[in-house]
């Protein structure tokens, strides 16, 4: 094969990851117009349409899917191969992509990673905070941050973080007016201010633990968000009450903002893992980065 049908292969399969020829031509660094050339010569060399395209969308025709299926293990295994090569080098390089939720960025990647870029420069480290369960390998992160309970039974898990206490929090202002919760049954009486997962679009259910048995519940309520610190915020507003990690809210309850109810009853949650798929030749700078987040309980 030579090195143009190479990177034609390597162009095309981008365009199907991305489903977008103007996404493609951004990772690619390239224009839109030349990356519509190559796939229209890699097209005219095999003699069949690989890719559909519509005003809206690109996708794979059954013979390009046919052959991505085919190409694209085949690239990511040299992409690889060349990324072993770093290990020669006098000091780890390489780009490394993770998939991860909010609170979790905040509390275990970003004090860790931050210490682990300044050692080593020539490793970028690139976080994307997302709720929805990204699929690691199809949008090319070399790791995700979930929950141990979340992570695919097929993936390889490394603990990062102990297990996380959560709180159920309320303004005082908020609750001078209103009847205390007793039991998690209450907050049907109560505004929750709550958050959206968008792999399920579905709340996030607030979990308790009464007369032994585990209980979750979604409670109503006129705000609904993405991201942590607007509710908290909101919180702080006196505007509901709020399901968040402790360590979140835990100054805000120390100086009176915020007051904490059905405590007793909110368990934490399983810590947070690291997963990846299982690979044969790890890059040195991924392996620096997994022994960088790898939890290790005596010295939290």
């Amino acid at each position: 094969m030579q090195r143009e049908e190479m990177a034609d292969l390597a162009a095309l399969v981008v365009v199907a990851e991305e489903r977008s020829f103007t996404r493609a031509a951004v990772r690619l660094n390239i224009s839109q117009s030349a990356l519509s050339q190559i796939v229209r010569r890699l097209e005219d060399h095999v003699g069949v349409r690989l890719l559909a395209r519509t005003t809206r969308s690109v996708s794979p025709t059954e013979a390009g899917e046919r052959l991505i299926e085919k190409v694209a293990p085949l690239l990511r295994e040299l992409d690889q191969s060349i990324l072993d090569l770093s290990e020669f080098r006098d000091s780890p390089t390489g780009l490394i992509r993770i998939t991860t939720v909010e609170h979790a960025a905040k509390t275990v990647l970003n004090p860790k990673l931050s210490k682990l870029v300044a050692q080593y420069p020539d490793i970028t480290v690139e976080i994307m905070v997302d709720y929805g369960l990204a699929d690691v390998v199809a949008q090319r992160f070399d790791a995700g941050v979930r929950l141990g309970e979340q992570v695919a039974k097929d993936m390889i898990a490394v603990r990062i973080s102990p297990d996380i206490p959560m709180a159920v929090v309320g303004s005082a202002e908020y609750l001078k007016s209103r009847q205390l919760p007793k039991q998690p049954q209450d907050l049907i009486d109560h505004r929750c201010i709550n958050l959206r997962l968008p792999t399920s679009d579905t709340l996030l259910a607030w979990r308790f633990v009464q007369n032994g048995q585990s209980v979750r519940v979604r409670g109503e309520g006129s705000l609904i968000f993405n991201t942590i610190d607007l509710i908290l915020l909101n919180a702080l507003d006196g505007l509901g009450l709020a399901y968040l990690p402790e360590d979140q809210v835990a100054k805000h309850i120390e100086n009176g903002d915020l007051e904490k109810v059905l405590g007793k009853m909110t368990p934490p949650l399983p810590g947070y893992h690291l997963y990846y798929p299982n690979r044969r030749h790890a890059s040195p700078a991924f392996r620096l980065v997994v022994d960088a987040l790898k939890y290790r309980a005596a010295q939290e």
